[in-house]
């Protein structure tokens, strides 16, 4: 196991002899691509999460619950009613409903299976009557919103440390070329003082 020493903070910004131009530029890089990684993750996961949420905002403003009957019996056998068993399970079932222009529409929506024709079921519509799903619940919404920021917020930051991650291998593979020059210039001038 290689001994290290202690280790050094911020060796970057102090002043050595031994530091060349590129180790400067360097520092600099990496402050930069962290601070722009930092803003950029934070302004695009925020901005998309505003963006959700107002998205969902319009999205219950669009939609309306009203009452729709089943037009013919439900596939399946009921279990029995949803208050007493806890039950989720929905069939497809056909429904009949008015529309706000008071007009009869007729359509597919998830009902409990076994509902008899006449069962009362509640349907979500746009304004112009067409069924719609329902709007997501305020725990949804958060969830949207957060995931919608977090993803978008990492990948904005991600790009800033990418890039400045190929700043630093250019600037490394320079380093290293011009340190070779310098070894080919003084290499042999110590070697010939060894022999």
């Amino acid at each position: 196991m290689a001994f290290r020493g202690p280790k050094v903070r911020l060796w970057r910004w102090r002043r050595n002899p031994l530091k060349r131009r590129a180790d400067t530029v360097e520092a600099w890089v990496v402050l930069g691509t962290w601070v722009l990684g930092v803003l950029a993750g934070v302004l695009a996961g925020w901005t998309a999460a505003r963006g959700a949420e107002q998205a969902t905002a319009q999205e219950l403003l669009a939609r309306t619950s009203t009452v729709a009957r089943v037009t013919e019996r439900a596939p399946g056998t009921s279990p029995g009613t949803d208050e007493d068993t806890g039950s989720k399970l929905r069939v497809w079932g056909k429904v009949r409903w008015t529309a706000p222009d008071g007009t009869e529409r007729t359509g597919w929506a998830r009902v409990r299976p076994g509902s008899a024709a006449g069962t009362a079921v509640t349907v979500w519509i746009d304004s112009r009557g067409r069924l719609v799903t329902e709007p997501a619940t305020p725990a949804q919404a958060r969830a949207r919103a957060v995931m919608a920021g977090g993803l978008v917020g990492l990948g904005a930051a991600s790009v800033p440390l990418v890039i400045g991650h190929v700043v630093r291998a250019g600037l490394e593979r320079r380093r290293l070329a011009q340190w070779d020059t310098e070894w080919a210039r003084f290499g042999p001038l110590w070697s010939r003082n060894a022999g």
